[in-house]
């Protein structure tokens, strides 16, 4: 339909602009019931102009989105915004949920692509799979097994026994569908006798049992990028089932579940680890040797570290799995106090702290008590 001179759709559908979906699919029935061509042999070409005009608005103002931007901007929002029609496979299923089977409604818009069951997608296959946290880090080459459904090698997924092959359904003359003439209305239903395929199997596989398919294990190979997390869903394409009647193979996911680490945290491709110093390390300073990802890393501890102070090093994190460098790790440092002395500490930590002034009067709220006894150890 042109786009000049278009019609309001709620106008179209004789409904107001608070209209209920249910008040909006009510009259779109009512509308395609009174101008479907079958209707109007004299005059189809005006019918199906009407019949369209109406399919075109129930499509913009059933939907959401576009009933909102229609409401505000009109026809010519909806051309910025791909279109207010929808001839997909999605308004075919409202059709049909509205009206069942009648009319032919699809060779209107569709070339009238009829009879038979149509190639379908195989279905897509999940598998779930456990790593640690080194075998995440670093990724891994490996091998799954997974049992899908493939076709039969003894029938070629025709569900026919070898050697007897398959016939033409008499009952709907191998198209899978029957047709019933219905006054104005022509319906057509699936073929009970071949189920729609639009054949007969004479006598069934003894391998598969006529289904055309088996359960079977397959080895794939598969390549985990370092730096995955829990949650993370790699796709094998191709991986799934076939699909039915010819149709595409699905896909496989494969869902990563990662172990926590025993002292590393996570946070995005940046790791977190807590190290203990003693206060004489954090009161004069030291050179650690801490864990790392590739092994041990030095640690310099600068004289009057404070508990609760944060070291990072650069690159030492996880790598990013889509190609965005790698993260940080950060030591977070905490300051061990002992809970028991022995008499000889315990005099010594006696001596030390008489040697030490300190106003244990509140630090004022925005000042730095870091800033106020950081002279003790100067």
């Amino acid at each position: 339909m042109a786009k000049t001179n278009q019609r309001d759709y709620y106008e179209v559908l004789g409904v107001t602009r608070t209209a209920s979906v249910d008040e909006i699919k009510a009259a779109y029935r009512k509308c395609a019931l009174k101008w479907h061509p079958d209707r109007h042999p004299q005059d189809k070409a005006e019918a199906e102009v009407r019949f369209r005009e109406s399919t075109e608005a129930y499509s913009v103002l059933s939907d959401s989105q576009k009933r909102q931007i229609y409401d505000t901007y009109g026809h010519s929002g909806l051309s910025g915004a791909g279109g207010g029609v929808d001839f997909s496979g999605t308004i075919f299923q409202d059709f049909h949920d509205i009206f069942g089977d009648f009319f032919g409604f699809e060779d209107l818009f569709s070339g009238g692509r009829r009879g038979g069951r149509r190639s379908q997608r195989g279905s897509d296959l999940r598998y779930d799979m456990t790593l640690t946290f080194e075998e995440a880090s670093a990724g891994v080459n490996t091998k799954i097994k997974i049992p899908r459904q493939e076709f039969c090698g003894a029938c070629n997924g025709t569900g026919a026994k070898a050697g007897t092959g398959v016939v033409a359904c008499q009952t709907c003359a191998g198209r899978g569908q029957l047709a019933y003439q219905q006054g104005f209305f022509t319906i057509t239903r699936t073929c009970p006798a071949c189920q729609g395929a639009g054949q007969i199997i004479k006598e069934r596989c003894v391998e598969c049992r006529g289904q055309g398919r088996i359960e079977k294990e397959r080895t794939i190979d598969l390549r985990i990028p370092p730096g995955v997390d829990t949650g993370t869903r790699l796709r094998v394409q191709g991986e799934g089932e076939p699909g039915p009647n010819g149709g595409p193979t699905g896909d496989l996911y494969v869902v990563l579940e990662v172990k926590e680490h025993a002292f590393f945290e996570r946070r995005g491709a940046d790791l977190y680890c807590t190290i203990p110093i003693s206060i004489a390390q954090a009161a004069l300073g030291a050179e650690l040797q801490v864990p790392g990802l590739a092994g041990d890393e030095k640690l310099k501890i600068p004289e009057g570290t404070e508990s609760g102070a944060v070291f990072r090093v650069r690159g030492k994190g996880l790598a990013d799995p889509h190609g965005g460098g790698k993260g940080d790790l950060y030591y977070h440092v905490r300051v061990l106090t002992p809970a028991k002395l022995t008499r000889e500490q315990r005099k010594l930590i006696e001596q030390l702290g008489a040697s030490f002034k300190v106003d244990n009067k509140p630090a004022e709220r925005g000042s730095s008590l870091f800033d106020k006894v950081k002279d003790i150890f100067g």
